[in-house]
């Protein structure tokens, strides 16, 4: 059916006639026929940024991988706090970490859910899209921060996209 009507990505269109009906004053006529007219239009506009469909192959491991994001958020907030309340000086270093992941959609996920964990930055992206450059605050060792970022996020990832 969305297909029909011309939704290029009928996900996003979803979601923006429902964020349009929780910022308007109450569900009316109005609001309705606006609501379904933006999230027709605004993905026809951005069509060019879209080149290719995201490739969610189990898009239901979403919420879950989301709620371990925030947590880790939560976690890692803490624990930066106390590294700069505490003597101690933290041990910075650049990390290069390979990636497994393909999909751009995927590839930026994963650095933007590195820089919104305290204490990590993604700070590059190589040009063949294999590396990935990270900035940790606190690390003992390279390879212990691949391995988290490795177990904790792109393996979900990986399964949820192709």
């Amino acid at each position: 059916m969305f297909d029909r009507l011309n939704f290029p990505q009928p996900w996003l269109s979803l979601l923006l006639f429902v964020i349009w009906q929780f910022l308007s004053d109450g569900v009316s006529g109005a609001s309705v026929v606006l609501g379904l007219f933006l999230a027709w239009l605004i993905p026809q506009i951005t069509q060019g940024f879209w080149p290719q469909r995201p490739a969610f192959i189990h898009p239901w491991r979403m919420p879950a991988y989301l709620t371990r994001v925030l947590m880790d958020i939560i976690v890692a907030s803490v624990s930066v706090a106390r590294l700069i309340l505490s003597p101690r000086a933290p041990r910075p270093m650049f990390v290069c970490y390979p990636l497994e992941l393909e999909h751009p959609l995927a590839i930026s996920i994963l650095a933007s859910t590195i820089s919104l964990t305290p204490g990590t930055v993604s700070a590059d992206v190589s040009d063949d899209n294999k590396t990935l450059l990270i900035h940790a605050l606190d690390a003992q060792s390279e390879q212990e921060v691949i391995d988290a970022i490795k177990t904790r996020y792109e393996k979900p990832l990986l399964e949820m996209f192709k």
